[in-house]
């Protein structure tokens, strides 16, 4: 600033002459007096140009040289987040990731060029991310990674990030789209979040249940907190809140809190009564126990009304106890709740009006079972003519089925897999890793799914097993215990060593399987016998050995495919 500055009025100003000169000398320029301060001063503070501002983070960026953003899935504008399905790079697997974008002050959003204390605010929610490292809760996504502002690779337009893992299966939104859930699924459903809230309270943390977008529906039916960095100013009073909410729009399908976050989640607003306490889900449908009613508005009332819950441990008490009950009275007809009966439950619909299907439906569903049906008298026809074969003396009658005609004399090659027996189908399927974290294990369900082009595969390791952990393997699940004859492996990862082994339940120490057979993998299909195991519920293939590949160890598994014995 000192180059701004005019000399004090009055004061001296120094020549520039040469001393006893009488001439200026034209080579030494003459100093602006006084009256040209003002001058210099606007000349000197002209700003140069500013460079164009950077391209904004969207999908496809990446962040410090891992994570590719795939799909934005949400936004808490009160906490300056937004919510990503991203991808690590390096361990070819789906996160979820919350960014801290720097956005302008009239988006609502923190660390705008007139919001000084933005980058203090985001800073703060990084420090909270990164003391809460080390909670881990089956009712929370495991927090992976926490990216600090000024990181190597970090964007300009981003104040931080953190890195959960992904959970899979719906939004909210999603699942209430589809219809009500009965009251006593979405009990289940709260009561592993509500576990978590409580746990996370006792270490002095909070989750920030409170947006309908962090909290995602896992395929078996579990609340789960999938996004992090909740705003700064949260408390455990507002993750109780969050609890009620969740289980007030899994009971009603309405978002009881703010109504721009329910908007946005593609969620409606609850209705609310005349001193602004959403109505009562039992006033919205049947069926809701008055202990889930009560608790539902009770989180939502406001603190020191009739009622009031105040702690997440209370929630996950009475949660607790309505599911146990359920499953103490489950031998008596539930109320009717308005949710049509799945086909697992043991009480059925069958005093109700069936109403009339899709008559497109129905035309599609009787020529299917009209083909069916021709092509089972089609079977029975060509078995009954050889049987009668058997016994006739002359030559046998040419049989048709299709257009190929086919002699008694000449009969049809049998297929090789005559005899293996029927294809056994699999319950569940997942990672077993009882030294790290498991290898992909979002991704394990592909080598089930009947497609051979999709695959399952390890991490990279720098090294072969056991230098870093002893091995991996997938546990494969069946509904009962099932006599196996065979199975077959489809896979590039020529040279992988595979044990098959059988297991008491899914999540059985290693020590405590049993070794059926061990086989090295060829490049394709690799048939594996079977004959002679003990019937088995779990299966677990064990990968002792990692094929050599892309300067590392990796083994890939494209699908299995059991048989039972005796088909």
């Amino acid at each position: 600033m000192s180059e701004l500055a005019s000399a004090p009025s009055g004061a001296a100003q120094r020549s520039t002459k040469p001393a006893g000169a009488g001439v200026e000398d034209p080579a030494v320029p003459e100093q602006p007096g006084p009256e040209d301060a003002a001058t210099v001063r606007v000349t000197a503070s002209r700003p140069s140009p500013r460079p164009g501002p950077p391209p904004p983070t969207t999908a496809g960026s990446i962040l410090v040289g891992r994570y590719r953003l795939r799909t934005r899935v949400g936004s808490d504008t009160a906490a300056g987040a937004e919510f990503w399905r991203a991808e690590d790079t390096v361990l070819q697997r789906d996160v979820a990731l919350t960014l801290l974008r720097r956005l302008a002050p009239e988006a609502g959003a923190i660390g705008g060029d007139d919001d000084p204390t933005g980058t203090a605010r985001a800073g703060e929610m990084v420090v909270r991310a990164l003391r809460s490292g080390s909670f881990e809760h089956g009712g929370c996504a495991r927090l992976l990674d926490v990216l600090a502002p000024g990181a190597s690779g970090m964007p300009d337009d981003v104040l931080g990030a953190a890195v959960t893992e992904w959970v899979p299966g719906r939004s909210l939104a999603e699942t209430v789209a589809d219809g009500l859930l009965k009251p006593l699924a979405a009990a289940r459903a709260v009561a592993p979040l509500a576990a978590a809230a409580e746990a996370a309270h006792r270490h002095g943390l909070v989750l920030g249940c409170d947006h309908p977008q962090r909290v995602r529906i896992t395929p078996d039916g579990r609340a789960q907190l999938c996004f992090a960095l909740p705003r700064p100013d949260i408390t455990p009073t507002d993750d109780v809140r969050g609890l009620g909410a969740v289980l007030y729009t899994l009971l009603t399908s309405r978002w009881p809190l703010s109504g721009a976050d329910a908007a946005r989640a593609g969620l409606a607003a609850a209705d609310r009564a005349a001193d602004g306490v959403p109505v009562a889900p039992s006033s919205q449908r049947p069926g809701v126990p008055v202990e889930l009613d009560a608790l539902a508005l009770g989180t939502l009332s406001p603190v020191g009304a009739a009622g009031h819950v105040h702690t997440a441990a209370a929630v996950h008490r009475l949660l607790t106890e309505v599911v146990a009950e359920d499953d103490r009275v489950a031998l008596f007809p539930p109320a009717h709740d308005g949710v049509p009966s799945s086909p697992g439950d043991v009480w059925q619909d069958g005093h109700r009006v069936v109403h009339r299907t899709d008559p497109r439906r129905r035309r599609k569903l009787m020529i299917g079972l009209a083909a069916l049906a021709a092509a089972v008298l089609v079977v029975l026809g060509y078995v009954g003519v050889q049987v009668a074969s058997m016994f006739s003396d002359g030559g046998a009658p040419v049989i048709v089925v299709g257009s190929d005609p086919l002699s008694a004399a000449n009969p049809p090659v049998q297929s090789s897999a005559a005899g293996a027996g029927d294809v056994a189908a699999v319950a569940n399927v997942d990672v077993y890793d009882k030294s790290g974290d498991s290898d992909n294990s979002g991704r394990v369900s592909r080598v089930i799914d009947g497609n051979p082009d999709s695959n399952w595969r390890t991490y990279q390791y720098k090294q072969q097993f056991p230098a870093l952990k002893p091995g991996v393997g997938i546990m494969v699940s069946f509904a009962s215990a099932v006599q196996l004859s065979s199975l077959t492996i489809t896979s590039p990862s020529a040279g992988s060593v595979v044990q098959v082994r059988s297991a008491a339940t899914p999540d059985a120490a290693f020590n405590d399987t049993t070794q059926i057979t061990e086989i090295t993998l060829q490049n394709g299909t690799t048939p594996v016998s079977l004959a002679g195991s003990q019937p088995v519920t779990h299966v677990l293939l064990w990968i002792s050995k990692l094929a050599p590949g892309d300067g590392g160890f990796l083994t890939q598994i494209n699908e299995l495919q059991f048989r039972r014995a005796g088909g």
